[in-house]
């Protein structure tokens, strides 16, 4: 496995991006552009207001002229832990035995209960509780373990230090991308794409949209546009942010490229399993939120009986 996570971080010596220009804003499904602009309106709700078309514009040249730049993107966010990297590196040795991963493990105390606390969860549903690292090692394999580092990995990424809007709306955030990683990964087998890089795209998505939100509370303090055209524009603007900061981190080029197309994923395998675990992602949590039902046509024509039954996988899961 490649070490890629060992460079969340900035490098002095990287690449000046700030002289690229940016990708052009996908144009969305008329479907998931309702799924957005639904979910955008219900994310926003508690501190919507409308405010002045060029106030607007100047939020969004913002964004976009920070998803110009990958390096001043990427200073925004935090760092990872140590041991993650290191772990990371350890799953990619097939020889590996979950005894020394137990070990590796267990030099992290809140990484031992979060280990032991994902093989007890209802996705996992072990017929006897599971008491140690090594025994929730061997339950959740190689595959459920890195995915579950990559969580804890991203948790402090998304749920950053903010203030004002953005600080409220991190955990919804971070709830719609463990969901979207969750449903990515289980949309990947049936399109043939890697099932962790789909995991990762969908935990990555949204660390753009945190970065444009704090943006959009230093022009317009506590409060954000409630234009749905404007969500649609700062949801593709962050899109772009993520994916730029995906290349500058080193991440698989692979996801990084999957982000940035998953408003048009076309044939592109990984930016398909991001689109569809984004929307699925989505309307659970509109459903959560009791604004939509199963009969929705957004639901019940927008879906297969695959995804549909994914969407119920979805409800129960721990963030």
């Amino acid at each position: 496995m490649k070490n890629w996570l060992n460079r969340l971080k900035t490098r002095p010596d990287a690449p000046d991006a700030s002289t690229q220009p940016a990708p052009a804003a996908p144009s969305l499904d008329p479907a998931d552009a309702g799924i957005d602009a639904a979910w955008y309106g219900w994310l926003t709700a508690s501190a919507a207001t409308e405010v002045p078309d060029d106030l607007m514009q100047r939020i969004l040249d913002q964004v976009r002229t920070l998803a110009r730049d990958p390096a001043a993107s990427a200073q925004l966010v935090p760092r990872v832990p140590e041991v993650v990297p290191q772990l990371l590196r350890s799953l990619g040795d097939e020889d590996a035995s979950s005894s020394e991963l137990a070990r590796q493990v267990a030099q992290d105390v809140v990484l031992v209960a979060e280990v032991i606390r994902e093989a007890n969860s209802a996705y996992y549903r072990p017929i006897t509780p599971v008491k140690n690292a090594e025994a929730a090692i061997v339950m959740l394999g190689q595959n459920g373990l890195r995915m579950l580092l990559a969580r804890i990995a991203f948790r402090p990424i998304v749920n950053m230090q903010a203030e004002g809007f953005a600080k409220r709306a991190a955990p919804r955030i971070w709830d719609q991308s463990v969901k979207c990683a969750l449903a990515a990964s289980l949309m990947a087998p049936g399109l043939t794409a890697g099932v962790f890089e789909s995991y990762l795209a969908g935990l990555m998505q949204n660390v753009g949209l945190m970065v444009a939100l704090r943006l959009a509370d230093r022009t317009h303090p506590g409060s954000v546009p409630a234009d749905p055209e404007f969500g649609a524009a700062l949801l593709a603007a962050s899109r772009e942010i993520s994916a730029g900061i995906a290349a500058h981190w080193e991440f698989p080029p692979d996801v990084a490229a999957a982000i940035a197309r998953a408003g048009n994923p076309g044939d592109a395998v990984l930016a398909q399993a991001l689109a569809q675990g984004d929307r699925i992602a989505k309307l659970r949590m509109l459903m959560d939120a009791h604004l939509i039902g199963e009969d929705d046509p957004m639901v019940a024509d927008g879906l297969t009986s695959f995804q549909r039954r994914c969407l119920g996988k979805l409800e129960n899961v721990e963030t």
